[in-house]
């Protein structure tokens, strides 16, 4: 394309140059005189020279025109398109080399910058996660030691209460030990024996002999919950009296001395017959 376009202002020049070239030696012709032939004439002159006469004047020739300079056609500029458009791609390949270097190197520090801000967010939430993790192992020791402790207070807790009940138990058994003894334990079994016996509906099967052994349970206040005729002489019809007696009798005298008191009962019940 730019071979075409150096052709055409080059021919312009040289058919230019051409031209005025040869209206120079046009011009040059026409303005050389044109020799004059005269006309010839036999004749003798005859001339006095006076004495005193001036020299003939000398008579300069004319001088001849200096030839025109032969003005030569310059020589055509030598075509360097193509090592211009070599150039060109040169440059044009060096900038895109360049930018495509700069785009790389772009690429390249974002990637960077991007790996650099996961690898701080990776260590900060391992970070928070070794403190959480942390704070929940101590969390952990504490509520496992605050247990421990718990358990071990409840156990003293417990033996201790355990060894009061032990001993309160021991203590009423001393008590009741030396009551039954006493003259307050015979009057509380006599008071239970006769309210039982005046609830006691003999039956006619039942002979002068009969004796009953009978396991009560009762309740603070004399409520009889439990009636357990372990030995008896008589028939079923006396056992199932007795029973009855001892449910009517419900609920049964209180001692005068609490420590006289006993949730188990042994009765040795004997037929009395008024005569």
């Amino acid at each position: 394309m730019r071979d075409s376009r150096n052709i055409i202002p080059v021919s312009m020049a040289i058919l230019l140059h051409v031209g005025l070239f040869g209206s120079m030696i046009v011009a040059f012709e026409y303005s050389r005189p044109t020799p004059f032939t005269p006309l010839a004439i036999q004749a003798t002159l005859v001339e006095e020279i006076p004495e005193n006469a001036p020299p003939p004047p000398v008579v300069v020739p004319e001088p001849e025109p200096e030839p025109e300079p032969v003005i030569e056609a310059p020589e055509p500029e030598p075509d360097n398109s193509e090592e211009l458009r070599r150039q060109a791609e040169e440059e044009k390949r060096q900038l895109d080399a360049l930018l495509e270097q700069q785009r790389l190197e772009k690429l390249k520090k974002q990637e960077e910058e991007r790996k650099q801000k996961a690898e701080e967010e990776a260590e900060r939430k391992k970070r928070e996660e070794a403190e959480l993790e942390r704070k929940r192992v101590e969390a952990e020791k504490k509520r496992e030691e605050e247990v421990r402790r718990q358990r071990e207070e409840n156990e003293r807790l417990r033996r201790e209460l355990e060894a009061e009940q032990r001993q309160a138990e021991i203590d009423a058994e001393a008590r009741r030990f030396e009551a039954r003894n006493s003259a307050e334990m015979a009057a509380y079994q006599f008071a239970i024996a006769q309210r039982i016996r005046r609830n006691w509906s003999v039956p006619a099967s039942a002979g002068p002999e009969t004796r009953c052994t009978v396991h009560v349970t009762q309740l603070p206040g004399g409520d009889v919950v439990g009636v357990n005729i372990s030995s008896c002489n008589g028939d079923e019809a006396v056992v199932r009296s007795v029973e009855a007696a001892i449910r009517r009798s419900s609920p049964l005298p209180q001692p005068s001395n609490p420590d006289l008191f006993d949730r188990n009962l042994t009765l040795n019940l004997t037929l009395e017959r008024e005569n």
